[in-house]
């Protein structure tokens, strides 16, 4: 191990509080309502180290700077600066950006664990409203969930000297960074929390867990922590949507128990309502996952792609992924029995009636003769 200890020359600490705000955002529209509210529209996300064949947003989201704020991080105090990312498929990113620079690797740690603690007490609810108030028009069918996620992120841009990514990993204690406890933690735990560790040249390092990730990237780019941050915008959505349909599935089955203990005369179209909606949920439900699938354009395996899967799989995106689309699956076979059922009715109905109009004929007939 160098004898020299370990220096951060330039760096940042973020704290990431992400929000499902709509059912869609217009991105274009929130740019202008921003830029005739504060005089500068934001900018357009995007990928800057990966080739755009290779990996790219299928709807760049908008990035806007909200405000610069007075953090205490312990003893130490700092300026920051609140942004907020929209994406088009409903949530709101929202970011507090504390630069670092001159500390040792143990003042950088306690930094970032500082930075957790007080991003608890920030205000998130307060630059959330603000944000919401000026792209009021741009939000499609804004939702009032409570629903949120957070993550961490320590970066490096710049060390006192040149190191490797090996090197790094010897010198910087980073399971007292990533694990955030005040007490050693045991070799499995430790192996287990750096497990998810990616290198592309020989001086970056990536190293990810469920709630922090340290980036150590000397070319300054920003593409590694915006993949993670788009792996954690799509959890939030299909939580959002995974919680609606838990919620919707024991209404819709009291629904189809009410329709069917109506009269046969009716019954037929409540069935056809309740279908109808139902049908109207799955498209919806159906095209908004389809755009957090997409929201990242992956066709080559290049490193970005290969820290956004594994981010993915971190936070269990996957999974929950696969609950909505069962839950989505319940619904869509209840449709397909309920129009049956529907149309079921009506034939009966049809057939009655043309019975009843036999007999009455029949009837008729009779009464002449």
């Amino acid at each position: 191990m160098n004898a020299t200890p370990l220096r951060i020359e330039s760096g940042e600490l973020v704290a990431l509080r992400l929000f499902d705000v709509a059912y869609a955002i217009d991105l274009a529209h929130a740019q202008r309502c921003w830029a005739e509210h504060l005089g500068e529209g934001g900018s357009r996300s995007r990928l800057r180290a990966a080739p755009d064949k290779a990996l790219a947003f299928d709807v760049p989201p908008l990035l806007l700077t909200v405000r610069t704020v007075d953090v205490a991080l312990g003893a130490w105090r700092a300026q920051a600066t609140v942004t907020a990312r929209l994406y088009d498929f409903g949530v709101v990113a929202l970011a507090l950006r504390v630069a670092v620079a001159g500390v040792s690797w143990d003042e950088f740690s306690a930094r970032f664990n500082a930075l957790d603690a007080a991003a608890n007490d920030a205000p998130w609810p307060q630059w959330l409203a603000e944000v919401r108030a000026i792209v009021a028009p741009a939000l499609q069918r804004p939702s009032v969930s409570s629903l949120q996620e957070d993550y961490l992120f320590g970066i490096v841009q710049a060390l006192d000297r040149p190191r490797s990514a090996a090197e790094l990993r010897d010198e910087a204690d980073l399971v007292a960074l990533l694990g955030g406890e005040t007490r050693p933690l045991s070799e499995g735990a430790a192996r287990e929390l750096t497990q998810r560790s990616f290198s592309y040249y020989a001086d970056d390092l990536v190293v990810l867990t469920w709630d922090r990730a340290f980036i150590y990237e000397p070319r300054g780019d920003s593409d590694v922590a915006n993949v993670i941050e788009v792996a954690n915008a799509q959890l939030v959505e299909l939580r959002y949507y995974d919680e609606l349909l838990d919620d919707e599935l024991p209404l819709m089955y009291d629904r189809v128990e009410h329709a069917r203990g109506a009269s046969s005369l009716f019954a037929s179209r409540r069935f056809a309502h309740l279908a109808r909606r139902l049908y109207t949920l799955v498209a919806e439900v159906t095209e908004l996952t389809e755009k957090v699938d997409n929201a990242l354009q992956v066709t080559e395996d290049v490193y970005l792609a290969r820290v956004y899967s594994a981010a993915l799989e971190q936070f269990r995106v996957p999974t929950v992924g696969a609950a909505v689309d069962r839950k989505l699956a319940i619904i869509r076979d209840t449709y397909t029995a309920l129009y049956d059922e529907a149309s079921s009715r009506r034939a009966e109905i049809l057939e009655i009636a043309i019975v009843l109009l036999i007999v009455t004929e029949i009837v008729l007939a009779l009464v002449r003769h």
